[in-house]
């Protein structure tokens, strides 16, 4: 970093805003009020940065998120005090259990009514302590232009995350001099990026000895852009590769060598590779619950290599036989050179027998889905007919519930960065503002929000914004009048009690009527209820590109999502549909013994 305009006499709050032009920020989602005000004037002048005003903060937080995912840069989202901040709880959180890059900026009442409750008061920093790589208070105007490089360096090194700035009234009201930092010292924050080489010979050597290794491919393989150095490991070793829910795309699914996504609603193959595993290459995944159902059971004859920035994921779930400290890309590449400088010596891996025996998993237990008995629409087939029409390409935003676990297993996914979901917090509203966010950051991109009637309801006001601001986005609201992951469990756990999870009366007027609402806030709204229509419905919201568009898929209500694990239990007890587990002995692997 440089000094830039080093004494030039500004106020705290024209200092906040060229802080935030000199750390590269182009785009802020925000709203004003009280204790923010003062930012909000010289950011009127400002023509590096524009400001995107939502309709509510949790709007701002997610689309700060959907910018960050689709763009790998830091997001920011601007709030005032109280009310305004404590809104950005969810979208703050979210962003610490995904490894978002983002930067929130908060008013404070002035630092003499800090602690008296005055109005608008909210102890924001105490609040996200838990939820964010870190905050600051700033009371001192001349501490601004340092604390917003930090925040900025501490969001996008390291395990991206979260930070928030909160700045109290009258330091931004008070006059200061601007000066850029030319460098930061961070004591005790020194991420490693490195591997470590004897971690990495280590790590070969069992890949060369296993034979039944996987790649278990994280969220971190995403974030840190090492896409191609994973293809690259792949292709050279021929393992099997399994992608999370947050690393949908790391790895193209049209690939050979890809099962699919592991875990609770993972493919039958993917689930099996783990579980049948003798090694467990883990890349920038944190062994989530989700992932391994019940520890105990999971992978239990495996060794597990682990490769994470973050060395408080390293055996925090699982024991590990060969940990590594370091950035995915790092690790992958390091891991590339090891295993070729072996192959150049005569040392190569034999996993002919399992991949056969994945192989035969895969096309046995496809993924699939069966038409609605009553002749009604299939969630599935919409979500399988939008991926193919809208392509890979395209931007996926998704909500949280049955939609997401559809959209991660029936659209392709070919390229990092065109699946964004609230993987970690599993936040419902996600979808519509993450996709603004997304749009913000790839204007030249079709962005989809993939949203539930259920989800589309939190934050559908953000339609709003997306108008008056021309962020073109459009949506496939997947409306099934239900809560609809919380009525399949009610379906399979709680004896078909369907407690608080209609959305609708028993009447035939459905409230909302999303295509007038649509209308009204506008965007072009379009319906649909039946399969013949369905292709015909998303050319035409494909044409569309000046305005956002909705569309209602009316879709069957007791719809599925196979397979599953239920929570809790092991991975081997799978089932791809209700009482049915599919079978699968090691027996069936060639010339395997059971490791």
């Amino acid at each position: 970093m440089s000094e830039q305009d080093a004494g030039a006499a500004v106020t705290g709050a024209q200092s906040l805003v060229r802080a935030l032009e000199c750390a590269g920020t182009e785009n802020i989602f925000g709203i004003p009020g009280g204790a923010i005000l003062p930012a909000y004037d010289p950011l009127f002048d400002s023509v590096k940065i524009r400001h995107i005003l939502v309709r509510h903060e949790q709007g701002a937080g997610h689309a700060a998120q959907g910018y960050a995912a689709a763009t790998g840069k830091v997001g920011v989202a601007m709030a005032t005090s109280g009310p305004g901040a404590t809104n950005l709880v969810t979208p703050l959180a979210d962003a610490y259990m995904d490894s978002v890059p983002m930067v929130a900026v908060t008013g404070q009442v002035s630092s003499r009514s800090i602690g008296t409750d005055a109005f608008q008061e909210a102890d924001i920093r105490g609040i996200t302590m838990p939820i964010t790589k870190h905050n600051f208070l700033v009371t001192d105007p001349a501490e601004i232009p340092r604390t917003i490089a930090e925040a900025f360096y501490i969001a996008s090194t390291g395990r991206p995350g979260p930070v928030l700035v909160d700045v109290a009234k009258d330091a931004m009201q008070a006059q200061t001099s601007f000066r850029w930092p030319s460098e930061l010292s961070l004591p005790g924050y020194r991420p490693v990026t490195r591997p470590h080489a004897k971690q990495i010979r280590e790590a070969a050597r069992l890949m060369l000895e296993a034979r039944r290794p996987v790649l278990y491919v994280g969220g971190g393989v995403i974030r840190s852009r090492a896409s191609r150095e994973l293809l690259a490991l792949a292709e050279l070793t021929g393992m099997p590769v399994v992608t999370t829910l947050m690393a949908r795309g790391a790895f193209p699914d049209s690939h050979v060598q890809h099962l699919g996504m592991p875990g609770m609603h993972g493919t039958v193959a993917a689930v099996a590779g783990l579980q049948r595993s003798d090694l467990i290459i883990s890349l920038g995944a944190r062994f989530d619950d989700r992932v391994t159902g019940n520890l105990d059971s999971f992978a239990p004859h495996a060794k597990v290599i682990h490769a994470d920035i973050d060395p408080a994921e390293i055996g925090k779930n699982r024991h590990v036989d060969v940990p590594i400290v370091g950035d995915a890309r790092e690790v992958i590449a390091d891991l590339v050179v090891a295993l070729r400088t072996a192959a150049n010596a005569g040392e190569q891996g034999d996993y002919e027998a399992w991949v056969q025996f994945l192989a035969g998993i895969k096309k046995r237990y496809p993924l699939g889905y069966d038409a609605p008995a009553d002749g009604s629409l299939a969630p599935q087939y919409v979500i399988e007919r939008l991926g193919r029409i809208a392509g890979p390409e395209a931007v996926y935003a998704s909500g949280v519930g049955q939609h997401q676990m559809w959209a991660a297993q029936f659209i392709g996914y070919e390229h990092p960065c065109t699946w964004i979901n609230s993987g970690g917090l599993g936040t419902m509203g996600f979808a519509v503002p993450a996709a603004m966010g997304a749009k913000v950051g790839r204007p030249e991109a079709t962005v989809w929000a993939i949203d539930g009637d259920g989800c589309f309801q939190m934050t559908n006001q953000e339609l709003a914004t997306c108008s008056i601001e021309n962020i073109p986005i459009k949506v496939a609201i997947i409306n099934n009048e239900s809560l609809g992951m919380v009525r399949q469990w009610q379906t399979l756990f709680y004896k078909e009690r369907y407690s608080n999870t209609n959305l609708q009366r028993e009447s035939h007027r459905r409230i909302p009527d999303f295509v007038k609402l649509a209308d009204a806030y506008g965007c072009v709204g379009l319906s649909c209820d039946s399969a013949e229509d369905v292709d015909s419905t998303i050319t035409k919201a494909m044409e569309i590109n000046d305005v956002p568009v909705v569309v209602d898929f009316r879709v069957h209500r007791d719809a599925m999502v196979w397979p599953m694990v239920a929570a809790g239990t092991s991975n081997d007890d799978i089932k791809f549909a209700r009482d049915m587990a599919p079978t699968y002995e090691d027996d069936d692997l060639e010339g395997g013994e059971h490791p």
